[in-house]
């Protein structure tokens, strides 16, 4: 592992229910037209959060639970639990499979994080999403098919480029992930046009590598 060495998430498991029972529909709050779902974990949350994103554009799906759980996948409750489990809902068990499909492609060959030292003990995400979907617009607070600059890092290394990334380029704070995250990250969803969420991504990069070159410095 070295410098900027990409950690590609996995996809651990995957299950479609094409007619999902009443008392669970009740309890996910789907909407009448809701019939399906789907569900999917993965070994790493932020990328699967993107993924899911990704599935609202690309299928007629709606993300209706998405969590991250405690600690991260070292302490997994099983082999297929990962870091996060993610359920997409639809009007009919196709749209679900093509969301799960979208989803799945996206976060295995787009949404990496990435190693900030040769050990790969610092692992950051700058990921740039140019047009985004329905859930993340929601997270947000801005319009769908909007830019963002999705950032992640361990705690003072994800404060300090942020503030970085706010004053290299000309987006706006949407969502801050303070720290501790369930996993013990942090983070924030910035937006402005692409070329500026781009050079977001870049400066977040630049301040996570400086940390991680000196760390006891200032």
């Amino acid at each position: 592992m070295g410098v900027l060495d990409p950690i590609r998430p996995k996809v651990l498991a995957v299950r479609l229910i094409p007619q999902l029972e009443p008392g669970m529909r009740e309890q996910l709050q789907l909407r009448p037209e809701e019939k399906s779902i789907g569900l999917l974990t993965c070994d790493i949350d932020d990328p699967t959060y993107a993924g899911i994103d990704e599935a609202t554009k690309m299928a007629d799906v709606r993300v209706v639970y998405a969590k991250s759980f405690y600690a991260g996948s070292a302490h997994a409750s099983g082999a297929l639990s990962g870091e996060i489990i993610a359920i997409l809902a639809g009007p009919e068990p196709q749209e679900v499979v093509e969301g799960l499909d979208a989803a799945a492609t996206y976060i295995e060959e787009r949404a990496w994080f990435y190693s900030a030292n040769e050990e790969g003990t610092v692992a950051f995400f700058p990921h740039l999403i140019s047009q985004t979907g329905s859930y993340l617009s929601e997270m947000a607070g801005i319009e769908q098919g909007e830019p963002l600059a999705y950032l992640i890092a361990p705690p003072l290394e994800s404060t300090f480029a942020i503030d970085a990334a706010l004053k290299a380029a000309d987006v706006r704070m949407c969502t801050w992930f303070a720290p501790p995250s369930e996993t013990n990250f942090s983070g924030a969803l910035l937006t402005g046009t692409q070329e500026a969420c781009k050079a977001a991504c870049l400066a977040f990069t630049d301040a996570v590598l400086d940390v991680a070159r000196d760390p006891i410095r200032f």
